[in-house]
């Protein structure tokens, strides 16, 4: 289609922080639900919930809905001292939108409820037992977190749950059933995905326990039930034939890190740094997607959305994919023009650990404070530290120029893999503006990856790079 554009990781904007995203399909538009964190936030999800859609044949062109609901609309929350922790979505019976979510300090479920899927949510109220206790207030129950909802018929099904190691008093992920009002409960908690401290319970489950993060869908019959495990990197799935279970395991579908996968490297290596994860598996069009996040800013709370493109065996399982920079394209992206350096799915130091925090690695970031438009950028980009990018389509590139700045005196040099021949390098100089530096390196025509490589003293910053 005319005006169409390619689709990138992360598929928002680059100074837009939704993390936790849960992804849908309403009247021909893709709509994503998460929370929303702060560039340079104390802590996670310290904004409103946002909301952005984009065509379903248009995966690259992200619409900004707006603010859809403000943390200070919930009665409990009115002075907005509490977050909003990350939310799920569901049309219920009488066609209304219903958002499912949980504040931060209170072991509750809010409801808040629209007519459209992306307008202005208003309070519904809190999910009670018949008598009109709150669920998670109960004598037995478990504080409530990370609410997942799907509605069959008049009954929705709502999935909670949080279970961190060494934490005996929560068990794992439980499902819960709601009447028609959405919010009444007409079968009690179940419990369908242990954690780690319940290891008896689903023994198949027990190399990637429950952690957070439950959302569900459904395909061909089969409820899938998609997780956060205590390694937190990963989102694992099960599956049932019923939306109460029992479920079985599954396997990884995504790991923000790649932990897990040998093909370029070896499987315990990870090429970005990992922390915790959330998100979901949706169809658009024809093809399925699994969504997550990733990590910058070298903590825990400036997270941003990413997708990639999944498949399904005979068998209805899933196999592991890897993080990409094209996740939503559709394919490849043009090997020719400029880029931003900011969509590198690989960021990354030789014998770097796992975990986001730590000092000698390179890491995503922007100047200025939230909602600043300047350029992100890749900081700290030292000896034997790199970023890369999956997967461009290169014919006749020539030429790699790169903006950098900061104070190091080494070399830029081009790959086409992590360890592969430098095919171009060009030395640095200090400076802390951005100069733009020519390399001359001819890329083999066909679908590879790019890396952007140093080697030297000091540290510099990547901005873009152009393909010529």
């Amino acid at each position: 289609m005319e005006g169409k554009k390619q689709a990138v990781n992360p598929y928002l904007p680059h100074f837009e922080y939704v993390p936790d995203g849960e992804p849908y399909v309403f009247d021909g538009r893709v709509y994503v639900y998460g929370s929303h964190d702060i560039y340079n936030g104390a802590v996670f999800c310290m904004g409103d919930y946002v909301c952005y859609s984009a065509p379903i044949d248009d995966l690259g062109n992200w619409r900004y809905e707006g603010v859809i609901y403000k943390k200070t609309k919930d009665p409990a929350n009115t002075d907005g001292t509490m977050c909003l922790y990350a939310p799920d979505i569901t049309i219920g019976p009488d066609g209304k939108y219903y958002l499912y979510y949980v504040l931060d300090h209170l072991p509750i479920v809010s409801v808040a409820v629209c007519d459209t899927p992306a307008g202005e949510f208003e309070f519904h109220g809190y999910v009670h037992y018949a008598d009109g206790t709150k669920l998670g207030e109960k004598e037995g129950d478990e504080p409530s977190f990370d609410p997942g909802v799907i509605t069959e018929g008049d009954k929705t099904y709502l999935y909670l749950g949080f279970c961190g190691p060494g934490d005996t008093s929560r068990t794992g992920s439980f499902v819960t059933v709601l009447d028609k009002d959405m919010v009444t409960i007409i079968e009690n908690p179940k419990l369908v995905a242990p954690g780690c401290m319940n290891k008896e319970f689903a023994p198949d489950f027990n190399e990637h326990p429950f952690f957070e993060a439950p959302s569900i869908r459904k395909r061909n019959g089969k409820y899938y039930f998609v997780y956060s495990s205590a390694a937190m990197h990963e989102l694992c799935y099960a599956m049932s034939d019923s939306p109460v279970g029992p479920f079985t395991y599954g396997g990884v579908i995504v790991s923000n890190c790649d932990l897990g996968i040998d093909t370029y490297k070896d499987g315990k290596t990870p090429v970005a740094p990992g922390a915790n994860n959330h998100g979901s598996i949706i169809e658009i069009g024809d093809e399925w997607y699994i969504f997550y996040h990733r990590h910058t800013n070298n903590t825990w709370y400036c997270r941003q959305g990413c997708a990639e493109k999944i498949s399904f065996n005979e068998d209805g399982t899933i196999n592991q994919v890897e993080i990409t920079s094209c996740g939503l394209n559709g394919g490849p992206l043009v090997g020719k023009g400029k880029y931003p350096a900011y969509i590198a799915c690989h960021v990354y130091k030789k014998d770097m650990g796992v975990y986001i925090g730590q000092s000698e690695v390179p890491f995503i970031k922007q100047d200025g404070a939230d909602g600043d438009k300047r350029l992100s950028f890749v900081h700290n980009v030292t000896e034997n530290s790199g970023i890369g990018f999956k997967y461009f389509e290169f014919n006749g590139v020539k030429k790699v120029r790169v903006f950098a700045r900061g104070y190091g005196m080494g070399f830029i040099e081009i790959r086409t893999s992590m360890d592969g021949e430098v095919l171009g390098k060009a030395q640095v100089h200090h400076t802390n503006h951005w100069q733009v530096y020519d390399i001359d390196a001819a890329i083999p025509d066909g679908v590879s990856p790019l890396y952007i490589t140093y080697s030297g003293g000091g540290s510099i910053e990547i901005q873009e790079f152009e393909l010529v």
